[in-house]
């Protein structure tokens, strides 16, 4: 496993965090990749952040979903879905972990290390979400939340209108140049079987095929179309 210098110094991280751990193995957990875990036959050894992940994933989804009520108490659900899912997609978990320089605290084995994985946005996505976890599981729901509004609330805060949903507006710019609407396919899923990632393809008529993932398949679509309005410069 190739390890960086800043893996030894995980109490600097847990100082820009806020937080002094009580188990700092549950850090170390979460910065593990699962190309560096090491388990052994009687269940000892490390482990990667997959499990944290998973919880963190769910932690952020509340605390967020909350923030949002409270900041916006006057807005309808549907609005407050869009803004939810544009607070806690993998680009902004992402934009987050390399604030928080997670990629310097990354545990990779010489593979990842070699290929530059750590600038990965899904690695420091799910690196992100695996912190929030640990944070949860060590200092309870106020520590998770501690560090969650004091990097998701500016986003929420410079939010104007709530974000247009991406498949709408795709259909839109495909509608106004008399173009077929956009055509979605599954193209792959991967994962566990309760907790699945689909990966879907969207084809529009004269241009590139763009992909996108997400945890359930409508996520993976909006994905896509964002991906593929970037790419036209129409931007939702």
């Amino acid at each position: 496993m190739e390890s960086s210098k800043a893996e030894t110094d995980l109490a600097g991280l847990a100082e820009r965090l806020g937080h002094i751990f009580a188990e700092p193995d549950l850090l170390r957990e979460a910065l593990t990749h699962p190309s560096a875990a090491v388990r052994r036959p009687d269940g000892t050894g490390d482990s990667s952040y997959q499990r944290l992940e998973f919880l963190g994933d769910r932690v952020l989804g509340l605390v967020v979903a909350d923030m949002l009520l409270h900041r916006f108490p006057n807005e309808a659900e549907g609005l407050l879905a869009l803004r939810h899912v544009d607070l806690v997609r993998r680009e902004t978990l992402a934009d987050v972990g390399r604030r928080l320089d997670l990629g310097q605290y990354l545990r990779l084995a010489k593979g990842e290390e070699a290929a530059g994985e750590r600038d990965n946005p899904a690695l420091l996505s799910d690196a992100c979400e695996a912190v929030i976890g640990a944070l949860y599981l060590d200092g309870g729901l106020s520590a998770a939340r501690a560090v969650i509004e004091e990097h998701w609330a500016p986003m929420l805060e410079a939010t104007g209108h709530p974000p247009q949903d991406a498949k709408t507006a795709l259909q839109e710019w495909a509608q106004a140049r008399a173009l077929p609407l956009p055509d979605y396919q599954e193209v792959d899923r991967t994962g566990p079987a309760h907790e699945p990632v689909f990966t879907v393809e969207v084809h529009l008529e004269g241009q590139p095929t763009e992909r996108g993932e997400g945890r359930s398949k409508r996520l993976a679509e909006q994905t896509a179309a964002e991906r593929l309005l970037n790419r036209l410069g129409a931007n939702v």
